[in-house]
């Protein structure tokens, strides 16, 4: 389990066939479980100056991998006792989403993402999503795109600053929101519901 706050920018040092090393500070151990770039890998082997994770076929298949070079994020998975914050991220994405627009605000950066139709269900405005393992918040959501709004501190300490128009990220959407989008669908039998027909079963109880 992680939370979506990122504890380093490490540099890759190869990505070959299966195995990605890295550069980094943080300290490991062997089978450890690190978010990188959002996508929760285990460390296969550790280096003098970092470690490498192995990325399964099926990792690689779901994975925007072209941002797996130069810099990644990373995040080690929560210790029992650690403070948490960012919300319960579980390293597992959901979907390549493709960034649409950005535009400079001055005191801030509004995101545009497009994702597969069949994601935007799980996508909630005022909810929580994680973009490249960053935990961030929905402003707002549209038939196959949402927005974000991006702070100047964190479009400068994380990779989001190479990020142009067209630029492919990894999502993984809100945990919660899955789960309860799964339950009510097979409760009512029914393809999908929006939000609003959530918020009324929800309030009928």
């Amino acid at each position: 389990m992680f939370t979506g706050l990122i504890r380093e920018i490490a540099t890759v040092k190869s990505f070959v066939g299966a195995t990605l090393t890295l550069r980094a500070n943080l300290k490991t151990e062997l089978g450890d479980s690190i978010a990188i770039n959002g996508a929760c890998l285990t460390v296969i082997s550790i280096n003098s100056d970092g470690f490498s994770v192995e990325l399964s076929p099926e990792s690689q298949k779901y994975l925007a991998l072209e941002n797996y070079k130069n810099e990644v994020h990373i995040e080690p998975a929560m210790s029992m006792g650690d403070r948490f914050e960012g919300h319960v991220v579980q390293g597992h994405i959901d979907a390549i989403g493709s960034i649409t627009d950005i535009k400079n605000l001055g005191n801030s950066y509004d995101v545009f993402i497009k994702v597969d139709k069949k994601h935007i269900t799980y996508i909630v405005p005022k909810g929580s999503i994680t973009i490249d393992g960053v935990s961030l918040t929905v402003n707002d959501v549209n038939a196959d795109t949402f927005r974000l709004t991006i702070i100047p501190h964190t479009m400068k300490e994380t990779i989001f600053k190479t990020y142009k128009k067209g630029s492919r990220v990894n999502v993984e959407t809100d945990m919660f929101a899955r789960y309860v989008a799964h339950i009510i669908k097979h409760q009512t039998q029914t393809d999908s519901l929006s939000w609003d027909e959530v918020d009324t079963i929800n309030a009928s109880y």
